[in-house]
């Protein structure tokens, strides 16, 4: 009996001291156990909020290609709406719009279990702290259920609220842009959606849900903003459809009235020309006649005014046709020197009634024969001629013509004149300067409209410019070229300067092609200079 007391002493001793080198190891095996448990458990979460992550891209992707389809900015918020409703399975998701006024929000569109439900017109004041709350902050919140937003549905005689969630949508280009639905850009930065869980359940919103809807928020805003721009472009190009269309018929109804206008013109034009010639034939040959001296005179202004008459009846007929484009340049090979020659004749007689001297140079560089149309030329040059030596009294007329070289045009390009240098043409230019009456600077830039009041001088004696400036910068515009004036002031002269474009004639019909010699017109003869 006590062999086997001492043999069971030995074996629990043996144990004991086993178990002093086992119970280490044991402890050591369950701390790695809940080591392994608690990595399990890490990874799990991991696992979940990576699969929520990816649930969240997904739901967003499919979102965002639903809202993307289109275009239409009713048609965005209704899938935004629907999209929503459907994927977090929503009770009700609604928008609350600015007023016009911008002090409340309206309810525009209600979707409920997935359809879409007729509003009824509710506004709720947009000072609410609750909307504020909401409107401060750029994520999406729990609100209260408390909060007028939160659409109060019947349900078994009483009413029922689920969990509301509320998110600002910006209307991030509207405010640049005018909409009739919209407030004042002050006012309508921000859209309210508000979206409700199912009013039966105990259900919480999630951070998932929550940036979920923070998300698509987001892609709301910019495709508004897309939807708006395009809104405006198609709203801009059918005025602008509009207006191109009312501007078609109005030109072409002015057209008509300008033909019809011109065709009266060239009508009363010739039938007054008739008794216009017989009136200045019959004046001229009452002056061959034996006349006391006070008939003389009255001849005189009868011949002069049926001749101002005669000039301005041929010059509204010219504008007529310049204004409404029927007139074209007659283009033929020409002598320039000739040309000059003329005017010379015409007012020779003139200067020398008046006492002016008057003469015409000609540059040695300028071209003997050109290209244009030398009836407009000849006639833009008496034009201003005729009007100098209408201003001037006393001392000069001086008519310079030369080959305008291309450095000196650099300083007179203008967006009505670009001039354009080849090998088959060149610029003229023609200088008109008189010792008159001079112009007022202030004045010069109302030279050339019709019929235009100069005062002359200090005491303010006007006179009509008439038609001749006018038509004469038409005439160098269609020419391709450019017109101005240059005075000092008042009794220190002018200076008339245009620049027209010409051609060179064909070489090898016109050997004159080259420097025709220099010529030198003066009062009464001609002087070859060589």
């Amino acid at each position: 009996m006590a062999a086997s007391k001492i043999c069971t002493a030995l074996v629990s001793c043996a144990t004991a001291l086993t178990l002093v080198h086992i119970i280490p190891d044991l402890l050591s095996v369950k701390t790695r156990e809940l080591y392994l448990k608690n990595k399990a458990a890490e990874l799990d979460r991991e696992m979940g909020a990576m699969r929520t992550q990816e649930e969240i891209g997904r739901h967003v992707r499919m979102l965002t290609h639903e809202i993307r389809s289109t275009l239409d900015r009713h048609t965005i918020l209704n899938k935004t709406l629907f999209e929503l409703g459907r994927t977090l399975d929503l009770e009700e998701c609604t928008l609350w719009m600015p007023t016009r006024t911008g002090l409340e929000l309206q309810l525009s569109h209600s979707f409920r279990h997935g359809q879409n439900i007729h509003t009824i017109p509710v506004t709720v004041p947009i000072h609410h702290p609750s909307i504020k709350h909401v409107f401060s902050s750029d994520r999406a919140l729990e609100i209260s259920s408390d909060s007028p937003v939160v659409t109060i549905r019947p349900q078994r005689g009483r009413y029922m609220q689920g969990n509301a969630a509320a998110v600002r949508v910006p209307l991030l280009h509207l405010a640049n842009l005018h909409t009739d639905e919209w407030p004042e850009p002050s006012t309508r930065s921000y859209v309210l959606m508000v979206l409700t869980t199912p009013y039966d359940s105990a259900r919480r919103w999630h951070e998932h849900e929550l940036e979920l809807v923070n998300v698509v928020a987001d892609q709301v805003a910019v495709a508004l903003s897309h939807a708006t721009v395009l809104e405006e472009s198609v709203r801009a190009h059918r005025l602008l459809m509009e207006q191109n269309v009312e501007l078609t018929i109005a030109r072409q109804k002015a057209e008509t009235e300008i033909h019809a206008c011109n065709d009266s013109l060239v009508v009363m034009n010739h039938e007054m020309q008739m008794p216009m010639h017989a009136i200045i034939a019959l004046s001229s040959l009452l002056q061959e006649t034996e006349l006391t001296l006070e008939h003389r005179c009255m001849v005189r202004t009868i011949l002069r005014s049926s001749d101002t008459l005669n000039t301005l009846i041929n010059d509204v007929l010219e504008l007529s046709r310049l204004e409404d484009g029927s007139l074209q340049l007659e283009m033929q090979t020409f002598s320039l020197p000739e040309l000059f020659g003329e005017i010379l004749k015409l007012f020779k007689p003139i200067a020398s009634v008046k006492k002016l001297s008057f003469s015409i140079n000609l540059s040695s560089d300028l071209p003997g024969y050109a290209v244009g149309d030398s009836k407009r030329l000849m006639q833009i040059t008496l034009n201003l001629v005729a009007n100098a030596m209408k201003f001037t009294s006393k001392g000069s007329i001086h008519v310079m013509v030369c080959l305008e070289r291309p450095e000196y045009l650099v300083d007179l390009i203008t967006h009505e004149f670009n001039p354009v240098y080849d090998d088959r043409h060149f610029y003229t230019r023609v200088q008109v300067r008189d010792s008159g009456k001079g112009i007022n600077p202030q004045n010069i830039p109302k030279l050339f409209s019709k019929f235009v009041h100069t005062d002359s001088t200090t005491t303010r004696s006007h006179e009509l410019t008439g038609l001749g400036l006018a038509i004469s910068r038409r005439f160098v515009k269609l020419m391709g070229g450019h017109v101005w004036i240059e005075s000092e002031g008042l009794g220190k002269g002018s200076t008339v300067i245009f620049i027209v474009k010409l051609g060179f004639p064909d070489q090898g019909n016109y050997l004159e092609h080259s420097v025709a010699p220099p010529i030198q017109f003066s009062q009464g003869h001609m002087d070859f200079i060589g």
